[in-house]
């Protein structure tokens, strides 16, 4: 089949938006376009060589979206800690973007090489980098929860450092490169050899490789209109919500929309166009278990342990005690964290030693991996594809020696570095981390190609036991441990997207080589990039990492509490609350372990224990944000299907990006003291009274 005859085919693929969309034949057709190799549709396109993939104007594109990204990664760390895959959102506007720019030079007959999917890979890998670094630097987790302002929260006040701009990039710099050299050796192995299928890095691919066939682009640019007018409302709306928002609980974010007794439990809906995005993103499963976990906490616990003061704590203790209530909000929140962590990684720990061992008992590494299917009857195709991929895969070699020796090299430097910035962390701590980092970063990326599950967070909190625990209280274990979880966690973090990056590139012919370097460009981006937005919300909100507030960084004091826990034990915690985590921890691990034994179809409907875990601290107001915009969502897929495939992502992205960027002047407002016009509250009757009696009064 010809090149022509395959473009005519994908041409008259029915676009979502046309009114025949559940046609039989037109199913026929776009079954028969999915029968399609790729590879053919690109047949008559030179691919470009590594060095022409790396354009100045790929790299200008992802730094602006890399900034617009940040603030949006840093709001959701800030706010309550979920984070949706953003990789559509990068490559989306990086295609809109770099197509714009070539458009407008081509008309001026200035367009010296033209746009390509290579070049788009590379933007989304530099900016999926870039932002990435402000999930796996803690900012929302164990870098804040070295702060005096969470230690103030905590049973340990001593141990602490503040933030500080020029430490954290040092120290982002000396740990956020170490993953991408362990890992590198193995990328044929991975790629090719084991044929991972790296979900998100696949879609990724398949969503760039659509965008440069003449159907996908017409359809990326009504996409790009979609996301564009949803920014523009998401925008606007948070500015509009500004205004009413001049003092402590003002505006629609405190609105009691659920009754103001269901707000004192924070159950209310707080218009946040971010987390109604965020819901329209994730899997109806997450959003249903975050709003069952803020039920089961807010909704029963809290009151009745509330109910308990007097007996089970001391009556007289503040709210935010760690020696009451708050106690039993952050550790029961982690024996459900850590129970679904430790059932998860030795899960996929399980997973990888029994495919490991499969491959090397075979000695047939391409064919006997259970995830790599080759029953498909395109077989053809597939073998032409796989073909074309493969030969250029492995045509610009990474030498091992370049690996190793970077390795060696940073890791050299850094444990000369890291005992300057956290004395508590001494130098033979850091060198058995880097001595099991790159066993570790290997299972965190194979288990990842096999699942989609990045467990880093999880390796991170092993490095706080561990490393806590073996420098004990006496010696800044907390400090110690916390840094620890920062080292362990840019390592398998970034392992783990390098090699969902070298999927999306064999896929769509882009070099190894020229991801490597967007990788490390977007990297280098990003450790400065994502402390100076820090540093931005940190000098602009006074209130961030406050219970209660906009900017709770609930993360913070879960990481710090489990650092204190590694080093001091549970001898501090209040009656019944080391119970009723041993309780949540076997529960967590029982409802995993029956959502796995179950059948696939009943099995989707248990909620996840770490979703469920995450409004115990912050509350559940944005787990009614999310539901929204699931409910929106299910609407829209009942309706027109198709279109909601084709847009739901665009808008929830739009809805997303606006309302972060919005931060950005908020920030800047607050930083010149600019300050909202009206404080709009909602009081109860009672205090109602109160005022009128007041204004009575003066009159």
């Amino acid at each position: 089949m010809g090149r022509n005859e395959v473009e005519d085919k994908v041409e008259n693929v029915v676009d979502p938006e046309d009114e025949h969309n559940g046609d039989p034949g037109d199913k026929k057709l776009k079954q028969e376009v999915g029968e399609i190799s790729v590879e053919r549709l690109f047949d008559d396109q030179e691919v470009p060589s590594w060095r022409k993939q790396l354009t100045m104007r790929a790299f200008v594109v992802s730094f602006f979206l890399s900034i617009l990204f940040t603030f949006i990664v840093m709001k959701l760390n800030l706010t309550t800690g979920i984070m949706p895959s953003l990789n559509v959102s990068a490559g989306l506007l990086g295609f809109f973007f770099v197509r714009t720019w070539t458009r407008l030079l081509e008309k001026s007959g200035l367009l010296k090489q033209p746009f390509t999917r290579q070049e788009n890979t590379v933007i989304q890998t530099c900016v999926v980098a870039s932002s990435g670094i402000a999930f796996s630097g803690g900012f929302g987790s164990y870098l804040f929860g070295m702060s005096k302002r969470i230690s103030e929260q905590s049973s340990d006040t001593h141990d602490f450092k503040n933030p500080s701009l020029g430490w954290i990039i040092g120290f982002l710099f000396v740990v956020s490169f170490l993953g991408l050299f362990s890992v590198v050796p193995l990328r044929r192995i991975m790629i090719i050899d084991f044929k991972l299928t790296y979900p998100s890095g696949t879609a990724t691919a398949h969503l760039i490789n659509s965008f440069h066939t003449p159907h996908g682009a017409k359809l990326a640019k009504k996409q790009v209109k979609a996301l564009g007018k949803f920014f523009t409302f998401s925008f606007f709306w948070g500015f509009f919500q500004w205004f009413y928002t001049a003092g402590d609980n003002c505006g629609f974010l405190k609105f009691p929309s659920l009754g103001l007794q269901a707000y004192k439990y924070r159950f209310y809906f707080d218009f946040s166009a971010t987390y109604v995005g965020v819901g329209m993103i994730c899997p109806y499963i997450i959003n249903v278990s975050v709003l069952v976990g803020g039920i089961l906490s807010w909704g029963l616990m809290w009151p009745l342990i509330e109910n308990s003061k007097g007996d089970w704590y001391p009556a007289n203790l503040k709210s935010d005690s760690m020696f009451g209530l708050q106690a039993y909000k952050v550790f029961i929140a982690i024996a459900l964290i850590l129970g679904d962590g430790l059932y998860n990684f030795l899960k996929v720990l399980s997973q990888t030693i029994l495919g490991l061992s499969h491959q090397l008992l075979t000695k047939k590494l391409s064919s006997e991996l259970p995830v790599a299917d080759h029953s498909s009857p395109k077989s053809s195709q597939l073998s032409y594809d796989d073909k074309r991929r493969s030969q250029l895969f492995l045509k610009d070699q990474i030498p091992p020696w370049f690996a190793i020796g970077g390795y060696v090299a940073i890791a050299a430097i850094s444990i000369g570095t890291l005992p300057h910035i956290f004395h508590q962390l001494k130098w033979y701590y850091i060198l058995v981390i880097y001595i099991f980092a790159p066993a570790l970063a290997f299972c965190n990326a194979y288990g990842c190609g096999l699942t989609d599950w990045s467990l880093a967070s999880t390796y991170g909190k092993l490095a706080i036991f561990t490393i806590g625990a073996w420098a004990g209280a006496s010696h800044g274990g907390v400090l110690a441990g916390l840094a620890a979880c920062g080292v362990m966690m840019n390592i398998v973090s970034t392992a783990s997207d390098l090699m969902q990056d070298f999927k999306t590139g064999y896929l769509t012919l882009a070099s190894p080589r020229a991801m490597f370097v967007s990788q490390l460009i977007g990297t280098a981006m990003g450790c400065v990039i994502a402390p100076s937005v820090f540093w931005l919300f940190y000098n602009a909100f006074d209130d961030i990492g406050v219970p209660g507030s906009e900017y709770a960084a609930p993360y913070a004091i879960v990481f710090r509490n489990m650092a204190i826990v590694g080093v001091d034990g549970f001898s501090s915690l209040p009656k019944n609350c080391l119970l009723l985590c041993y309780v949540f921890f076997g529960a967590a691990i029982l409802i995993n372990l029956i959502r796995d034994r179950v059948d696939k179809k009943w099995g989707r409907y248990i909620p996840l224990p770490m979703a469920m875990a995450i409004p115990f601290y912050i509350g559940p107001y944005f787990a009614i944000d999310m539901c929204v915009g699931s409910l929106i969502l299910f609407i829209w897929e009942k309706i027109n299907k198709s279109k909601a495939d084709a847009f739901g992502p665009a808008v929830a992205s739009g809805l997303i990006c606006g309302d972060g960027i919005w931060t950005l002047p908020a920030s800047i407002l607050a930083l010149a003291g600019v300050k909202p016009p009206i404080c709009m509250k909602f009081l109860s009757r009672g205090s109602n009274a109160k005022v009128d009696k007041f204004l009575t009064s003066q009159g």
